[in-house]
């Protein structure tokens, strides 16, 4: 999977933009071992885009004040810096166009080829925009809502069983004193503690659409549930309406005082995409694909829908 970026590097500016290539990492780990290997803070690498730890991925980063020369000796496994240029802000989240992917799939049965040939038949090729499942990972979703609800001790248990990279630090913290889930908290990085909380909202968002989609509602934009959402039709706000009273939250508990950099809004997406310039090649049994999706959808989601097995 190769990020295409809107951010063109230059010959000067205070960050270093870097080809990072990966695999068995997701992005996030990956800039976490970066940091710590050219012992800078978390903090002064950007990225546009988490990609997956099971593919292998190309994204630009930015380096705030490393010179090119100590980037070509960070030395990881499965990581590799390529220095492209410099400029003058670093790369956010959503600087970028979309993504291009080559995906294989293996052991295809008849059935789903039949879905396949139905799909690929049609112009456009619209997928609903779901949020793929390496979004959620292990306990993400539930880490997020703890977080929401301000249960920072449930959190804190939660996180000890993903993250064993941060247990002996959550657990010193909580030897000296047991009940002070903030502090224990804050051990994790920022951008870790809001994937969470965005995991919570994402998972949400996947069922409101989904049941969206079941009623034929003509809603191409759906807001995420967080503060300050916006919800135009009826039938869409009673479906939304439905998920938070069975959640037991409201637009409010997405305001974070203790993390107030936590705190959500209710941001609209996309409720489809389209799956473009999208390639197929058949080989026994296997699927080649090769198709761009804009920033934001998942890959894992378009083969999904080509194969018939999206989540509606």
């Amino acid at each position: 999977m190769k990020e295409i970026s809107i951010v063109k590097p230059g010959k000067q500016g205070t960050y270093a933009y870097v080809l990072l290539k990966k695999r068995s990492y997701t992005t996030l780990r990956a800039i976490q071992h970066i940091a710590e290997r050219l012992r800078i803070p978390l903090r002064d690498i950007g990225f546009a885009g988490n990609k997956d730890k099971d593919a292998v991925t190309e994204q630009l980063i930015s380096i705030k004040n490393v010179r090119e020369e100590r980037i070509g000796n960070v030395g990881l496994k499965d990581i590799e810096l390529e220095f492209l240029g410099y400029g003058n802000k670093p790369i956010s989240l959503g600087d970028l166009e979309g993504n291009q992917f080559r995906i294989v799939a293996r052991d295809v049965d008849e059935k789903e080829r039949t879905n396949l040939d139905g799909k690929i038949s049609k112009e456009p090729i619209l997928m609903p925009n779901y949020f793929g499942e390496q979004r959620f990972s292990k306990n993400n979703a539930e880490i997020g809502k703890a977080l929401v609800k301000k249960n920072f001790g449930k959190a804190a248990e939660l996180i000890l069983e993903n993250e064993k990279e941060y247990k002996e630090k959550i657990e010193a913290v909580l030897d000296a004193q047991p009940t002070n889930y903030i502090s224990a908290l804050r051990i994790l990085p920022k951008k870790l503690l809001t994937l969470y909380v965005n995991a919570y909202q994402s998972s949400l968002w996947n069922e409101t659409v989904g049941k969206a989609i079941k009623k034929e509602l003509p809603a191409p934009r759906i807001p995420m549930i967080g503060f300050g959402m916006e919800v135009r039709d009826e039938r869409l706000k009673e479906i939304i309406d439905k998920i938070m009273k069975r959640e037991s939250v409201t637009e409010r508990d997405f305001i974070i005082p203790p993390f107030p950099e936590l705190s959500a809004e209710g941001i609209e997406r996309d409720a489809f995409v389209e799956i473009k310039n999208l390639k197929v090649k058949k080989d026994g049994k296997n699927v080649l694909f090769e198709f761009f999706l804009p920033k934001g959808s998942y890959a894992t989601e378009a083969v999904k829908f080509l194969f018939g097995k999206e989540q509606v």
